[in-house]
């Protein structure tokens, strides 16, 4: 079993931690700490040993951060967590802030005496972060961490053995790669990118590791030079079994600072990903620009598509049998046996790896809290007319998925299957959508939100993430989102998943993986795109009303729905349910 249950944090743990490092703050004179969600790589997810946001606060949201002050303390927190974090935090010590409708700078601006020291880790903020704090007025000093001081029982950083990823799953051998992307640096006239994200350097060196939960990334630092060579600064026990290649030289983790302040020429820096320490190490001609690696993985490569496909198709068989058996199951199934059945699914295709985030199952009221994760103190039954969301992912070698169904245990209000319907026609208007090349994921983002703004509802997190190829589930740098700016090109894989959440009640999210692709000819042939399909399971025929559809919805679930009958080959019970399930509206 690859999910546990146990509670991570506690709400009662955060004061007196809190009070600690507010200690440290009086003992070197500082007005207060940063403690972002992130770790000196910048990635998403991060492993135990890094999770300080977490082990201070007890919220274990994947986004935000705290500003621990003298006096205060705020949790910044975007729309998916609103929830969650009221349940995680001590909130006579720990406040709340919507963020990034409030951002860090003001609100320290006003928190913080005239005149004042913000003190921050280098290490975990990126040189965009600090810069932006900065212009907002406010005192930013560089420190050692704060947090690592005071905990005691920290766990050791990750050890993950890489595993070469071949040239069958990867479709370009990493040669082929570091030349393409020393291109690039040739081109702008970069002598050397410093590359700090994870999931860049496996993809670049084609290779997975296990440093992280649910991500198969192998965590290190890297220096591309514009000759293809590469300074990759690893612990040697990770890659030692893979063999030498003359184009790497390895080094220690530890020699990555010196290595920064040796280099020479115009080194290409990620402001928006790179650590600030990385700034201020490097004594060369630094060029701002986003780490090359990111759109080319970002563009995925037909092997890469045609393996997603596999994995897709091979996920929704376990989906189905999921599916299947718990439309049997009635009153007083709890969300942990939800979690465990699906993953003891997914298991039995003997291709999981992984599964690619913990499953959120987040049964009436808790399917109102985006990223919920069920524990056993939080595991609750689901009641008879109550819907059940449930967000899953599998790893597999060939490809990542992420699905989220949206059903009910018994027989659902009329109100629940209107929401439900508005929202697949959200996504059913995504799925459908041709656009001119060029348009970017806020040009589409309102597509899936016009049903539920024809009837005054919305949710609060984008429609979609991209997606990698056995690396990480959230992907930049597409999105479709109000605030992408990122041309959709051929090969981005997506989610596409609008909601509509009801604190306190119910939450409904439907959600497909989509790839971008050239769009068949119409009209006068303009140039346009288009999206592929990946994901094939079936929808929760009774939460759909058709007297809402217009007839080319109906067309379309229909005709999604006989091509899930098509390809997938089921026996039995589950072949009973699925024939069910895809029978024409």
């Amino acid at each position: 079993m690859f999910q546990s249950f146990d509670d991570a944090t506690s709400p009662d743990q955060g004061p007196p931690r809190l009070a600690a490092l507010r200690e440290e703050l009086a003992r070197e004179g500082y007005d207060g700490f940063l403690i972002p969600r992130a770790d000196a790589h910048q990635g998403e997810y991060v492993a135990p040993c890094d999770d300080r946001l977490a082990w201070l606060t007890g919220f274990t949201g994947s986004a935000g951060f705290c500003a621990a002050l003298r006096d205060q303390a705020g949790v910044f927190i975007d729309g998916r967590y609103r929830v969650q974090v009221k349940d995680q935090v001590a909130l006579d010590h720990f406040t709340p802030v919507h963020w990034p409708e409030t951002q860090a700078g003001p609100w320290l601006k006003d928190a913080l005496p005239e005149p004042h020291n913000m003190a921050y880790d280098p290490w975990l903020h990126t040189q965009a972060e600090v810069e932006k704090i900065r212009d907002a007025g406010v005192t930013l000093v560089e420190t050692d961490n704060l947090v690592d001081r005071i905990w005691e029982d920290r766990p050791a950083p990750p050890q993950g053995r890489a595993e070469a990823q071949p040239l069958e799953l990867s479709g370009k051998s990493s040669g082929d790669k570091r030349k393409e992307i020393a291109a690039i640096l040739k081109d702008a006239g970069h002598d050397a990118a410093v590359l700090t994200l994870p999931d860049s350097i496996s993809w670049l060196l084609n290779i997975r590791g296990s440093d992280i939960p649910r991500n198969p990334v192998v965590q290190c630092f890297a220096i591309l030079h514009a000759d293809a060579r590469v300074d990759l600064f690893i612990d040697p026990e990770k890659v030692a079994h893979l063999g030498p290649d003359p184009a790497i030289d390895q080094h220690p983790p530890d020699a990555f600072a010196d290595a920064l302040a040796a280099l020479t020429g115009t080194i290409r820096v990620d402001r928006g990903s790179a650590p600030a320490a990385v700034s201020q190490l490097i004594e060369a001609e630094i060029a701002y620009a986003q780490d090359p690696c990111v759109l080319p993985k970002a563009i995925k490569n037909p092997t890469e598509i045609e393996g997603t496909r596999t994995a897709h198709i091979r996920d929704a068989h376990a989906m189905v049998e999921f599916l299947a058996w718990l439309d049997k199951q009635g009153p007083g199934l709890t969300e942990i046996d939800v979690v465990t059945a699906l993953e003891g699914f997914r298991s039995k295709t003997n291709a999981l790896r992984d599964i690619s985030f913990d499953t959120i199952a987040g049964a009436g009221p808790h399917g109102a809290v985006v990223h919920y994760r069920c524990t056993t103190s939080t595991n609750r039954a689901v009641k008879a007319g109550e819907l059940l969301l449930v967000d899953s992912g599998g790893q597999y070698v060939d490809g990542t998925t992420d699905i989220t169904r949206t059903t009910v245990i018994g027989r659902p209000s009329r109100e629940q299957q209107e929401c439900y319907t508005l929202v697949l026609q959200g996504m059913i208007a995504i799925s459908q959508a041709r656009f001119p090349r060029g348009v970017a994921g806020r040009d589409i983002d309102a597509l899936a939100r016009a049903p539920l703004w024809r009837h005054g509802l919305d949710y609060d997190h984008g429609t979609g993430h991209g997606v990698g190829v056995y690396l990480c589930v959230h992907e930049g740098p597409q999105r479709l989102s109000r605030i992408s700016e990122v041309p959709l090109e051929p090969g981005m894989i997506l989610s596409n998943e609008p909601g509509y959440y009801r604190e306190g009640a119910f939450g409904i999210r439907i959600e497909n993986l989509i790839v971008v692709q050239e769009a068949p000819e119409l009209g006068d042939r303009r140039d346009q795109l288009s999206f592929e399909t990946l994901t094939w399971v079936p929808f929760e025929r009774r939460l759909i009303l058709r007297d809402m559809l217009a007839p080319h919805e109906i067309e379309w679930i229909n005709g999604y729905h006989a091509e899930i009958w098509e390809k997938l080959e089921l026996s039995g019970a589950a072949r009973d349910w699925l024939d069910a399930a895809c029978a024409p509206l």
